[in-house]
């Protein structure tokens, strides 16, 4: 799958300003799209800005967009959600669980895009995926769902694996759902897990110490806002100590990983601008059916199989959809 390389910059104005700005493009029939994220994954967003554009929308002419980015931090999230609110735009579009959640906390009123996270039914976003009924609609990442996928990948390729260590962020909504799916998945398994949660990014280098201390046989990489950014040190990290590791997003295995299963986030995030679309056009977010994706992609890096000594099953290659060489 071509991925877009193209970056945009996206820089929020305070509030005061903002708002001003805000009620004058409203006034010019501006409409004034939010972007929230528990991160700072621009990829992402360059792919959907990019949609918009090509569903008609010229940014100056009759879109504008007043981005707030967590940089990992969700103590930080409320308060850039209740920015957006006070800035009276038209739609709020999220990344992650914790963005969503926030941004429904502050406004049962403006609708809210998910363009990532899991069940929003199950965190109280929509009453169902059908019809959603709120102010909540969009696009589900499976994220958390395809964690058994992902643990079954990793014991595919290392099959005599007894522990596996995990990284995750322990401040992140969407991290604990995945470490808790995780523990039930190998817990009638003879794989021992060895939790690694972390609360910043300066912890990264101590818990894959840890990981080699205790002799783990793989790392399982839970994505999240705070992990995404460090995506290369984490590879390092790994090859460092000679360490597998497996991912969900696939930019994960393009910055050095090992192996990766989920569905395309760039293709959430152009889905997400769809949504936008049928809401600016006068659309209600609770009669918009939330959508689940149904393609998914494995990506394997051989050039980082063959650095850490992994042989990479046939099978494994076979069903691979991009392999790094």
């Amino acid at each position: 799958m071509k991925r877009r390389a193209a970056l945009f910059g996206i820089v929020g104005l305070g509030a005061g300003f903002g708002a001003t700005a805000a009620r004058a493009q409203r006034a010019s029939k501006v409409a004034v799209i939010g972007l929230l994220d528990g991160g700072q994954r621009v990829e992402w967003w360059a792919a959907f800005r990019e949609q918009i554009q090509k569903l008609g929308y010229v940014e100056g002419q009759n879109v504008a967009f007043q981005a707030r980015y967590a940089g990992g931090n969700p103590e930080r999230l409320p308060a850039l959600a209740q920015e957006l609110v006070r800035l009276d735009v038209a739609v709020i579009v999220t990344a992650g669980e914790g963005a969503s959640v926030e941004a429904r906390r502050a406004t049962r009123t403006i609708p809210i895009v998910t363009a990532t996270g899991t069940d929003p039914v199950s965190l109280g976003l929509a009453v169902s995926l059908a019809r959603p009924g709120r102010n909540v609609t969009g696009v589900s990442s499976l994220s958390s769902d395809l964690t058994a996928k992902r643990l079954d990948l990793i014991r595919e390729v290392l099959p005599k694996m007894t522990r596996l260590a995990v990284v995750w962020h322990s401040d992140n909504l969407g991290s604990a759902t995945a470490m808790r799916q995780l523990g039930t998945s190998t817990a009638s398994s003879k794989i021992a897990l060895q939790n690694l949660g972390i609360n910043s990014a300066e912890e990264l280098p101590e818990a894959f110490s840890a990981a080699a201390r205790e002799r783990a046989d793989a790392v399982f990489v839970v994505a999240g806002p705070m992990t995404y950014p460090q995506r290369k040190r984490i590879a390092e990290l790994a090859l460092k100590h000679r360490l597998p590791t497996v991912h969900g997003p696939s930019e994960y295995v393009d910055a050095g990983g090992l192996i990766s299963y989920a569905t395309s986030y760039p293709d959430l995030f152009r889905r997400a601008a769809v949504y936008v679309d049928k809401i600016l056009k006068g659309a209600k977010p609770g009669d918009l059916p939330i959508e689940e994706p149904t393609k998914f992609e494995m990506v394997v890096n051989l050039k980082t199989a063959r650095a850490l000594g992994v042989s990479i099953p046939k099978a494994v290659l076979v069903r691979a959809d991009r392999v790094i060489e």
